[in-house]
């Protein structure tokens, strides 16, 4: 599996990155975010929603599951950490495979239910405010999608 590494310095450099994805996203995209706690996803789905047109403060759904937002696309955003160890079926599919973009944390805990295509996103600490960002493209929708991203 070919993956892309981008370090960034700062959380406005972070969402510089998932900026430019979100105006790259395609309907039915599905993006998975791991990463430790205060790794950066939410600011990494922050930046992706303002370039998905979003205009809604973004944060993270931990306690409620998914949240929705609309933009040029509808965005779909994830938390399933409580989900850990639970057969329960919350009706994933038709935002999964909808017609808008899903952003996924915590995949591991649902991956029965992902797309083998999709774009996997790692985040890591690298310092106080530095990143390492690993783009872990599955299918060729989502290694083109890296190539524009980081063209």
């Amino acid at each position: 599996m070919e993956t892309y590494t981008i370090k960034t310095d700062s959380a406005e450099e972070t969402n510089q990155l998932s900026f430019k994805l979100g105006t790259l996203v395609q309907p039915g995209d599905v993006l998975t975010l791991e990463g430790d706690l205060g790794a950066g996803k939410t600011t990494f789905t922050q930046g992706l929603a303002k370039g998905l047109g979003v205009k809604r403060n973004v944060n993270s759904p931990t306690f409620t599951i998914m949240k929705e937002y609309n933009g040029r696309l509808p965005l779909y955003h994830m938390d399933v950490y409580r989900l850990e160890n639970s057969d329960e079926d919350l009706g994933f599919d038709e935002y999964i495979y909808g017609e808008g973009v899903c952003v996924v944390e915590w995949a591991q805990f649902i991956g029965e239910y992902l797309p083998d295509d999709r774009l996997a996103i790692v985040i890591r600490h690298k310092g106080d405010t530095a990143r390492e960002i690993e783009l872990q493209p599955v299918g060729e929708r989502y290694i083109k999608l890296c190539k524009e991203l980081l063209s």
